[in-house]
């Protein structure tokens, strides 16, 4: 099913499994996607930022986009297409498409800055990819160096039909996320769904700004489900309580470059993917964070017993 404004709750940013040695791990692959749709993810998003999509040459990534979607049969999954041309652009898209993908997401390569060029760049990446696709713009300015004011997202998502999805990951952002459900309360802007990333960092008050669910890779996404459905159904003490316990932990997975090795180590502790090696270059998880990890999982596991991971796994794979 093609993915629609109406699209929310909880869509895991999933890591890409390589073994030590670089090459990709289908298996956990294959593992990853069944956990993900076990614990009662919406969807799933692969080959986003820290899925390591740069580190892949086009034929590994549509080997990626697809094993995912072969998968999961339960699970919407849209695939990240960012690429320097938009050739490469239409070839993954449509091959997503066409194994079942439910949509594909973008965003803005970081030489764009005015808002000119800005809406210019996404209305020709629609027209490449085919006006059929529907696709999730991606809001990510302290990585992409771009910055999307509410009116420059208004104008791209009126001038393209087939955007659907807004990933907002500015920080902050509470307004913007306010900015833009009063543009549609005055009818200037158009449905459309708006997940979250940024690690879950600010979902707890995300939610209560107008927010449709989560897009991002905490490695306990079980968490950021139980959060946006106890905001939705307006138990809001209950939905932070149970953050606030995550937040330490969600806190230290933000670290530029070690993050994505710690949460791929939870991962691997969890027992879903085999190693938590990214591919070079990339960080490598030192004996001091694993331990510091480790802390935090037990402090986490006091509320939450889901954390609590038996500590000889970390050697594991």
């Amino acid at each position: 099913m093609k993915l629609t404004a109406q699209a929310a709750g909880t869509f895991a940013i999933a890591p890409t499994p390589f073994h030590d040695d670089g090459r990709i791990d289908e298996a956990s692959i294959d593992r990853l996607t069944d956990f993900y749709t076990e614990v009662g993810c919406n969807g799933v998003t692969v080959l986003g930022i820290l899925g390591e999509a740069p580190k892949l040459d086009a034929a590994e990534a549509e080997q990626v986009a697809l094993r995912f979607v072969r998968r999961a049969k339960k699970l919407q999954v849209i695939v990240g297409v960012s690429a320097p041309g938009f050739a490469s652009m239409r070839a993954l898209a449509r091959a997503s498409m066409d194994a079942g993908a439910a949509g594909v997401m973008i965003a803005p390569p970081p030489h764009l800055r005015t808002d000119d060029q800005i809406v210019t760049y996404f209305k020709q990446a629609q027209e490449a990819i085919g006006d059929d696709i529907p696709w999730v713009l991606q809001d990510y300015p302290l990585t992409l160096t771009v910055v999307f004011t509410p009116a420059v997202i208004r104008r791209i998502v009126m001038d393209s039909p087939s955007c659907v999805m807004l990933k907002h990951e500015d920080w902050p952002g509470l307004e913007k996320i306010s900015t833009l459900r009063n543009f549609q309360k005055d009818g200037s802007l158009r449905p459309l769904s708006i997940l979250v990333g940024n690690g879950g960092l600010f979902l707890d008050f995300e939610m209560e700004r107008g927010a449709d669910g989560a897009m991002t890779g905490y490695a306990f996404p079980e968490l950021l489900i139980d959060v946006v459905n106890l905001s939705k159904a307006g138990k809001r003490d209950a939905a932070h309580d149970l953050f606030d316990a995550h937040l330490p932990l969600i806190r230290y997975e933000q670290q530029p470059g070690v993050g994505l090795t710690v949460r791929k180590y939870v991962l691997q502790k969890r027992g879903i993917i085999s190693s938590s090696a990214q591919r070079k270059p990339g960080a490598v998880i030192t004996p001091q964070a694993r331990a510091e990890v480790d802390y935090l999982l037990s402090r986490v596991a006091r509320v939450d017993r889901r954390a609590h991971l038996q500590p000889q796994s970390s050697a594991a794979g």
